[in-house]
């Protein structure tokens, strides 16, 4: 595989392994990757270093000068709290060892839209502005749909039961619905047609027309899958207008 510009430090919080892409010439901005249920960090690489899609975002940040970081995060964690701690202590961490900002952007996909939601409950001051792409928002709203595709059903029910640490026979009760908490961090959904798991109106959907109250600084783009390359360039743009805040 290609070497990819700047630096890369792997290490261990809670026996999960994370890793922090250093630019080779920082903006002074650190950018937190949490992504979907396929994503994953090791001891030597990670997701999105293999996907040819993600690596392409990943390069676009870095040679934008952001330090982007990210964390296995256990797996499948369908916003366990366990997961949700340690992406806190992931952030505090950075803030630590890095030269940069206190206050990071956010890049959630999928799955990893329900630690972003969180993050922004427990520690808005610390989030900048944040970006979801196809975001899975409402755990019990995405069970429910799966009702109607038995194998996904009972694949959930297990991942759900595991990421929580509960009985399977718990988990249509127990499981939470939409994490909302006000607050008036930027926040932009991108839905790209027709290629998503999570339902748009199950999650992006109903996650603004709630936050409508409370923050004006939530929208929606409608995207075409073939326009996924052009994504990070986009992101990238959005972020750019938030480097002046306090």
């Amino acid at each position: 595989m290609e070497t990819m510009a700047g630096q890369q430090r792997f290490f261990q919080l809670d026996e999960q392994w994370c890793i922090v892409h250093i630019p080779e010439r920082p903006n002074g901005f650190a950018l937190f990757v949490i992504g979907d249920g396929d994503h994953f960090v090791n001891e030597r690489t990670s997701f999105w270093l293999e996907h040819p899609t993600r690596r392409q975002w990943l390069e676009e940040w870095l040679k934008r000068g952001y330090t982007v970081f990210s964390s296995h995060l256990y797996g499948r964690h369908w916003g366990s709290p366990k997961a949700v701690r340690l992406a806190r202590q992931l952030v505090y961490s950075v803030l630590k060892s890095e030269i940069v900002n206190s206050r990071i952007y956010l890049v959630a996909e999928g799955m990893g839209a329900l630690i972003a939601s969180q993050l922004l409950s427990a520690m808005p001051r610390q989030m900048r502005a944040v970006a979801m792409i196809n975001p899975c928002l409402d755990v019990r709203a995405q069970l429910d749909h799966e009702r109607d595709h038995p194998l996904m059903y009972r694949r959930m029910m297990k991942e759900i039961a595991f990421a929580y640490g509960m009985k399977e026979e718990e988990v249509p009760e127990a499981v939470p619905a939409l994490f909302l908490s006000p607050h008036d961090v930027p926040v932009i959904i991108w839905q790209l047609s027709g290629v998503s798991p999570y339902p748009f109106a199950l999650h992006g959907r109903r996650y603004e027309q709630w936050m409508k109250a409370t923050n004006r600084h939530v929208r929606i783009i409608d995207e075409l899958p073939e326009k996924r390359p052009q994504l990070a360039a986009q992101i990238a743009r959005f972020f750019h207008q938030h480097n002046e805040l306090p």
